[in-house]
């Protein structure tokens, strides 16, 4: 009689794969929202610190509160990439076995292991790094935060939270991208029609473009995930206002020559 633990094992191990991937993309769609909101935070707060010159005291007491609320929003954020690894470790190596699997305990072991390899501080996240100095240049621009060395501006004003700012095979920034994806795995971003053409070609192997990146890639692994538009527009933004500020330098320049 033939056996029927193998149809039954890659039906469950389908079901949980397919599961864990809606988990993750239903976590990484709340963990947009909450960038979003971090956003629109900072562009209030910096209103209110542009705005507050007749009403100082009212205004640090509304920046203050938008900051605490942004912090309270990144540990949230933090809390929600854990899970999203938890969810996706579970999903990419849960193997069906002869018997029941814990999955509580497998669940909770892939978050303390998260928690374990996070060296994420709150109070030193790019999101909170990124409102403080907003504020900080509305009245201070290019000059150093308090604590920090001149040479410190360039290095934390330019951060963003994109591995490459360009496709590896088309060379296109990815702020000019069409379509631009990112890999699950080892979060990279490309162009959709040149990747997906580098995946199935026989050459490749499926191996990410990326100098120096091991990781191989899988079709449906590479995706336009709910924050990667939210980010390459705030690079957009911040490419823009470099520029804007590239051009008050000059004209200050010019001004003093005068």
């Amino acid at each position: 009689m033939a056996s029927t633990s193998a149809p039954r094992n890659n039906a469950a191990y389908g079901r949980i794969t397919s599961a864990a991937s809606t988990l993750y993309s239903d976590n990484q769609t709340l963990i947009a929202e909450i960038r979003k909101a971090t956003i629109m935070m900072k562009e209030i707060a910096v209103d209110f610190e542009r705005d507050n010159k007749s009403e100082e005291i009212i205004g640090i007491m509304n920046v203050k509160e938008l900051e605490d609320g942004l912090l309270e929003l990144v540990k949230a954020s933090d809390e929600c990439t854990r899970l999203s690894n938890a969810i996706q470790s579970v999903g990419n190596e849960y193997q069906p076995g002869d018997g029941l699997t814990n999955f509580s305990k497998l669940f909770d072991d892939k978050i303390e292991k998260s928690k374990a390899d996070s060296s994420s501080v709150s109070q030193n996240h790019p999101w909170l790094r990124q409102f403080r100095e907003a504020i900080w240049n509305v009245h201070h621009a290019g000059q150093p935060m308090p604590g920090e060395e001149q040479e410190d501006i360039v290095m934390t004003s330019t951060e963003c939270n994109l591995l490459n700012t360009k496709c590896p095979l088309t060379g296109k920034p990815v702020t000019e991208l069409a379509e631009p994806v990112r890999s699950m795995d080892c979060k990279h971003i490309y162009e959709k029609k040149p990747i997906m053409q580098h995946i199935r070609s026989k050459v490749a192997q499926g191996r990410c473009p990326v100098a120096g990146c091991p990781k191989k890639l899988q079709a449906d692994r590479v995706v336009c995930d709910p924050l990667l538009l939210i980010e390459i527009d705030e690079l957009r933004s911040m490419s823009k206002q470099h520029a804007r500020d590239d051009v008050i330098e000059d004209f200050t320049q010019l001004d003093e020559e005068d």
